[in-house]
């Protein structure tokens, strides 16, 4: 019998687990436990990936789903900070992997703090990442305060979503919801209640959701279900065509092909652990046939 997870190297010679499950397949790079594959047996690619990404130590790769952590964008005041944290650029340990319920293959994936992680945010930490790869992908990412003191962070699954055409993107699920505006120097408005189409740039942090986004991926014919739990923010990118072009690890037209929409807890979602307390985010990402 074919083994379900295998370790091997992968681009720029790092490291990662390639899984092959009876419902469908995935590859984790153990560099910031960053998955940059989910596709189900017989259906299109369902995470984006730049072909201009960057497989390099301490180097996030562009798509797929970075996981960010202990802070979302960038450091409140040491701007040589790493951008969303440094989660996504550490090498993570893999410590399981077997069968799941329903022909799903499931990893777990661990990160402690260290001197590096100390450096950077004082907090001693344990988190783990599980990857439940079937029908469904399955995410969920466990903080543990290991330290003496209470600890304040904030986390993302920052979840790239392939599409056909983004102009052909509708987003429901966020209607008559307030957010801050990163495009619009940080404004804070309210969606209405219509559905998001996006327009241009888009760089929106939706506050005090729980409710499913569902994402009508028209030119494809399909529709991608993030639902989730533990997470009260959403957030929704899109570079547009300006921004993409000064983006290195894009290729100028991959804003077409792609949109953000990240499972988070952010901006006033931020998590507050007491000592020896853990706190679990999680989200489960679907493919429907129909737009």
């Amino acid at each position: 019998m074919a083994e379900l997870v295998v370790v091997e190297t992968g681009n720029g010679g790092m490291p990662r687990a390639c899984v092959s499950g009876a419902r469908a397949d995935a590859e984790v790079y153990l560099q910031g436990g960053h998955l940059t594959r989910w596709q189900p047996h017989g259906a299109e690619p369902v995470l984006f990936l730049s072909r201009r990404a960057a497989y390099a130590p301490g180097k996030a790769i562009r798509g797929g789903v970075p996981l960010i952590f202990p802070w979302f964008g960038p450091h409140a005041t040491d701007r040589r900070a790493p951008m969303h944290g440094f989660a996504r650029s550490r090498p993570w340990r893999l410590v399981t992997s077997g069968p799941g319920a329903d022909g799903a293959v499931v990893l777990e994936l661990g990160l402690e703090d260290d001197e590096a992680t100390r450096a950077a945010w004082p907090s001693a930490f344990s988190l783990r990442y599980r990857v439940s790869v079937g029908d469904v992908l399955a995410l969920s990412l466990e903080v543990v305060n290991t330290s003496p003191a209470p600890f304040t962070f904030e986390a993302a699954l920052h979840t790239y979503l392939a599409v056909g055409d983004i102009h052909a993107v509708v987003i429901t699920g966020l209607g008559d919801t307030p957010y801050i505006d990163k495009v619009d120097a940080m404004t804070r408005k309210r969606l209405g209640a219509e559905p998001l189409r996006l327009t241009g740039e888009t760089d929106r942090v939706f506050l005090g959701t729980r409710a499913p986004c569902v994402v009508a991926d028209r030119a494809r014919g399909r529709r991608l279900i993030v639902d989730k739990t533990g997470s009260a923010t959403t957030v929704v990118w899109n570079p547009w065509s300006a921004k993409a072009a000064e983006i290195a690890d894009l290729e100028p037209d991959d804003w077409r092909r792609m949109v953000c929409v990240e499972t988070a807890n952010a901006a006033d979602d931020a998590v507050t652990l007491a000592a020896g307390a853990r706190h679990v985010m999680s989200a489960t990402i679907r493919v429907e046939a129909g737009a």
